[in-house]
């Protein structure tokens, strides 16, 4: 079969039958990411809810999001606030270790002055900046 020989409606046609394959096998992934990261289901109930998605694949996923869908929604709700949770206390953590306040930006003013760095003019100046800020 050449190229040519391909017309525009099965060039659709398969195009669109790839979206769907594509989109089945997203929608497959992130339910057996949902069984597994759910804590209150017990290990036979995730074998069995498995077994039923790979026995019977489009009954089984829409049976799970009919049964399951609002628990996992709020467990992506959940996920997502612990993320922010935890990014917000490492950036907190970051910016809070990353200097020890004025003293310790004297103390690297001074070691400036004392190694010639800067002037005595310019220490003091940029001193009164940090001890105004």
């Amino acid at each position: 079969m050449l190229i040519a020989d391909v017309g525009l409606a099965e060039l659709l046609w398969t195009t669109l039958w790839i979206f769907f394959l594509f989109m089945f096998i997203w929608v497959f992934v992130i339910l057996i990411s949902d069984i597994f990261r759910d804590h209150e289901l017990s290990g036979w109930a995730k074998a069995l809810w498995i077994l039923l998605l790979i026995i019977f694949p489009l009954i089984g996923s829409l049976i799970y999001i009919i049964v399951r869908g609002p628990s996992m929604a709020e467990r992506r709700a959940r996920e997502a606030s612990q993320a922010k949770a935890d990014f917000d206390a490492y950036v907190r953590e970051a910016a809070a270790s990353s200097g020890g306040g004025p003293t310790d930006d004297i103390s690297r003013l001074a070691a400036l002055r004392d190694s010639g760095t800067i002037t005595e003019a310019e220490f003091q100046s940029m001193k009164a900046r940090v001890v105004g800020a």
